[in-house]
């Protein structure tokens, strides 16, 4: 089923560097080709001690990818940039996690040959996962892709930001506060959990607008249809504001526009055949201890 394989990872290894020697052999006799991020490969020879890395191909992401599937080595930051080079192209991810949470992987280091096994052999879900893009006006935005939420932030320590923001084109409010979130229901765990907002089923379809610590107490998270169109012109006492894109932030003027859709593509992210929401939940997020 994917006989093309790419594998992701992060420099923060080095307790399961023998653990990656065995799952890279495991791949090699289960695809037709294997091939390791360049960098992450040299991260790995350079750590290997015990034994050495198996030999494969290695590959440049701003290279033209093509593969049936990747894989993500390390947390929820790894799977991200992981889906960040590789959902526009139609190849789903498998998280596997090495580090502590990995709220978004499928399994843990322990049960990565066993996962990829069953998953060679088509024992798994497939979840279809919501993206956002971003456009500011004027601003050149090199990655616009989001999987978990896109959010406008106050430049450095500037007093709160004034947001004017329309939904579908209507006038929707303007939010006083330090900042605004847009989420998916994959990044409803993610920053807009720490804003107050709702959890939400990854696979549903809808987004989520939460304020950060708003000037008002009336202005709450809002749920949205994820067809919907926001628009967000941004003023504040700096000249500039931040606007983070899963994570990585670039700087727009204030008075410019900012407009969040959903993607024209999902990320396809495989879980493994027993997987379901509430489990995650008690899991990973520790509901009921």
């Amino acid at each position: 089923m994917f006989n093309t394989v790419l594998l992701f990872g992060n420099a923060y290894q080095k307790a399961a560097i023998d653990n990656i020697a065995h799952l890279i052999d495991v791949m090699l006799t289960r695809c037709e080709h294997v091939a390791v991020e360049d960098g992450f490969y040299r991260y790995l020879c350079r750590q290997a001690k015990d034994r050495p890395m198996p030999s494969v191909e290695t590959f440049d992401c701003a290279s033209d990818l093509k593969a049936d599937l990747a894989v993500s080595l390390g947390g929820d930051g790894t799977l991200l940039g992981t889906v960040m080079w590789v959902a526009d192209k139609g190849i789903p991810v498998l998280g596997i996690n090495t580090g502590h949470l990995g709220y978004l992987t499928a399994c843990n280091m322990a049960e990565a040959a066993q996962t990829f096994d069953e998953v060679m052999m088509g024992v798994f879900q497939m979840e279809r996962r919501t993206m956002l893009t971003v456009e500011c006006d004027g601003v050149n935005i090199e990655h616009p892709f989001a999987l978990n939420d896109i959010a406008i932030l106050r430049h450095d320590t500037s007093s709160m930001i004034e947001m004017e923001t329309t939904l579908q084109g209507l006038p929707l409010t303007t939010y006083k506060a330090d900042g605004l979130v847009v989420c998916t229901p994959t990044g409803s765990t993610a920053y807009n959990l720490s804003a107050g907002g709702p959890i939400l089923e990854p696979t549903t379809r809808c987004l989520v607008i939460s304020p950060l610590t708003p000037h008002s107490l009336t202005m709450r998270p809002l749920v949205v249809p994820d067809e919907s169109v926001l628009t967000i012109v941004t003023r504040s006492r700096s000249d500039y504001y931040q606007v983070s894109v899963d994570g990585e932030e670039f700087t727009c003027p204030v008075g410019s526009q900012v407009t969040i859709r959903r993607a024209h593509y999902d990320a396809l992210v495989i879980q493994r055949s027993d997987h379901n929401f509430a489990n995650t939940l008690r899991h990973k997020l520790h509901w009921g201890s």
